[in-house]
């Protein structure tokens, strides 16, 4: 009678155990074979139901036939998408080009006098240019005094670039001290190179003295803030690559060429502002253009010209700073 009741009770309790296996199993609860599969190759599981061994072993033959079957079927789908987008790319590519071909042949004959550049805007620049501007350098005059809300764009698209260069490559103080010597940027290039070193003392004050030149005189000659800007930009690139980052940055860093290059945005800003006010209401203004000829002269086009060339300058260093180190 004791035996029978225990054994009932067993039954009883198993198959409550059954049902809350059951009940959770249905829930997502509880996985039958996490016991048989946990930390082990799933080739060698043997279970003691060898009936249930060899269910396990006919769901994963099925499982890998269907993952190579899905496998081949995206390899194939990938390599019909290639094809067609490389047919799609040249047919696209001939029409660009056509379309491109067939415009061009209706553009009017180089240096024709009838082409629509030959208009009163031309004849205003060339014949009245110097005696409005000061400035002997025509284009100067055109792209700093005409057209100055232009050149102003120009330099913000030079700085919104550096600020977006700045955002993708700078690496953060913290990580760089995880980042191990073999990565620097010193490691891979001559350490203290004494030819390049003696070269570039005497070559980085010339072509810092060459682009101040152009700059200062991009309203008497050929030059001007983009020109002159460039080559100062290269002189300290140079610089930089002959004495490394730790000696570039007692003079030229971070803090330097964000000063530097928000002044003279916003001074180009205000004094552009106040010509295009002062010449929209027909009222006189105090820049007068000065001796046409003169190094103070061609009103604020001077001015104007050392701001892009600094603009353009801390656009080239930071660039390479960027993309060789993360940082400035």
């Amino acid at each position: 009678m004791v035996n029978n009741m225990s054994n009932l009770n067993e039954q009883n309790s198993s198959n409550s155990s059954f049902w809350q296996h059951y009940e959770e199993w249905k829930n997502g609860d509880y996985a039958p074979l996490d016991s048989y599969l946990c930390n082990r190759n799933p080739d060698q599981v043997v279970f003691e139901d060898e009936g249930l061994h060899y269910v396990h072993l006919h769901l994963r033959k099925k499982r890998l036939t269907n993952k190579i079957e899905y496998t081949n079927n995206v390899k194939k789908r990938i390599r019909i998408f290639s094809r067609i987008y490389a047919v799609l790319a040249v047919l696209l590519g001939i029409f660009l080009i056509s379309l491109l071909l067939w415009t061009v042949s209706y553009l009017p004959k180089f240096g024709a006098a009838d082409a629509p550049e030959n208009n009163e805007v031309i004849e205003r620049y060339i014949e009245n240019g110097l005696d409005e501007t000061g400035a002997v350098n025509i284009v100067a005059g055109m792209i700093l005094d005409y057209r100055a809300f232009d050149t102003f764009g120009e330099s913000c698209v030079l700085f919104i670039a550096s600020c977006c260069v700045l955002f993708m490559l700078k690496i953060n103080p913290e990580d760089k001290k995880d980042i191990p010597d073999t990565v620097s940027d010193r490691f891979f290039e001559p350490k203290n190179d004494t030819i390049l070193m003696y070269t570039s003392k005497i070559l980085v004050p010339l072509i810092l003295l060459l682009g101040i030149y152009v700059v200062l005189n991009g309203h008497l000659s050929p030059g001007g803030g983009f020109s002159g800007g460039a080559i100062i930009g290269a002189g300290l690139i140079l610089y930089q690559t002959s004495y490394g980052f730790a000696a570039a940055s007692r003079f030229i860093n971070e803090k330097v060429i964000k000063a530097l290059t928000f002044s003279a945005l916003t001074f180009y800003c205000v004094a552009k502002s106040y010509s295009f006010y002062t010449g929209a209401n027909g009222l006189h203004s105090f820049i007068g253009t000065g001796t046409p000829g003169a190094i103070l002269s061609a009103g604020l086009i001077l001015y104007l010209n050392i701001c892009v060339g600094i603009v353009v300058a801390c656009t080239m260093y930071s660039f390479y700073s960027l993309f060789r180190k993360g940082g400035l």
